[in-house]
């Protein structure tokens, strides 16, 4: 038996920056009231025809395959996180393997939303785990710009959103006391319309696309969210599954050293933080700058508060995501 450990991070945002007073030229709203219910200031939004979930995936992947000092051929298997997949199928998974120029190896695509990169994560510990593989590529990327109702009535959900890609290397780590400690997933589908998108699968279509072909008032291809009601259910949910990955390795709240919380909601993170009396230096948000990049954001996030000194060797980094589905997972990692 094996651990796994994170031997390489890298993450990429588009270049676009889209403020809150950008948004407020399209739609009705104010950087006042955005920032009071979400903490965002700004995300960042592709350019059509620059970017795609794939792309932004290969560029977060080739950074964290150069950090992890590894060579592409040496990648035995892509595990890759998205809700917003370039095509209803193939997934991206095998597009990474094709843009990359790797081997004929395995890919998995994983549709777990916000959770989606912990799951991940966890599917590609268990293969290291077991000695099938050695190193595991892991994405998260999301292309949400394209999908969402940028009018007064889509506010709610489309000012939370933006689009960017993280991704990590897992490799084989013999010494049991490092790495991936261990992993918890959980589900709820009895509220999975709570937050949802119930069309029909788009392919690769833009919505505003699908849209002008049917009808104006249909609001099936836009995200439906149940704001209070995902929110007083994730508050909950990261605490219970944070408390179960530190009683399984016998650890308490104070060995935390930083928690990366999924980047849902500004507000939701700073509650969990009073809840387990965390400090500021335990805690890593950049919602502010991205938005909620779904699957990529615990990536991005992780990568940050690394490249910043934040994570040292022998830290206990906790991740933590709640979202659709409801789906909800954290991951113990001692660095």
């Amino acid at each position: 038996m094996y651990h796994s450990k994170i031997s390489g991070l890298g993450f990429y945002v588009p270049s676009n920056v889209v403020t809150n007073d950008d948004l407020s030229k399209i739609i009705d709203t104010n950087d006042a009231w955005i920032q009071e219910r979400t903490g965002i200031r700004e995300r960042r939004h592709i350019i059509k025809g620059e970017d795609t979930t794939t792309s932004m995936g290969v560029k977060a992947a080739r950074v964290a395959i150069e950090r992890a000092g590894i060579d592409k051929n040496d990648i035995d298997f892509i595990v890759f996180a998205t809700l917003s997949p370039d095509y209803y199928f193939p997934g991206p998974g095998v597009l990474v393997q094709k843009e990359l120029g790797l081997r004929t190896v395995g890919a998995l695509d994983v549709r777990n939303q916000c959770s989606g990169f912990v799951y991940a994560l966890s599917v590609a510990d268990q293969y290291i785990k077991t000695g099938m593989y050695k190193n595991i590529l892991v994405i998260g990327s999301e292309v949400h710009s394209s999908g969402l109702d940028m009018t007064t009535r889509g506010r709610n959900v489309s000012v939370i959103f933006g689009d960017g890609a993280g991704a990590a290397v897992l490799s084989r780590e013999e010494d049991l006391t490092k790495g991936i400690l261990s992993t918890h997933l959980h589900s709820e589908g009895i509220h999975a319309e709570e937050l949802a998108l119930t069309a029909p699968g788009m392919g690769g279509r833009w919505v505003s696309d699908i849209v002008a072909d049917n009808d104006p008032d249909d609001e099936s291809y836009f995200p439906h969210m149940n704001g209070q009601f995902v929110f007083k259910n994730a508050v909950v949910r990261f605490a219970e599954v944070i408390h179960e990955g530190l009683e399984a390795n016998n650890l308490k709240i104070s060995d935390i050293d930083m928690l990366i919380p999924h980047q849902a909601n500004l507000r939701i993170s700073q509650f969990i933080q009073q809840k387990f009396g965390l400090n500021d230096d335990q805690v890593y948000n950049n919602i502010q700058k991205y938005g909620n990049t779904t699957a990529a954001s615990v990536p991005i996030a992780l990568t940050e508060a690394w490249e910043k000194g934040k994570i040292k060797s022998g830290d206990t980094v906790v991740l933590a995501a709640f979202g659709s589905g409801f789906t909800w997972a954290s991951a113990i990692i001692k660095w």
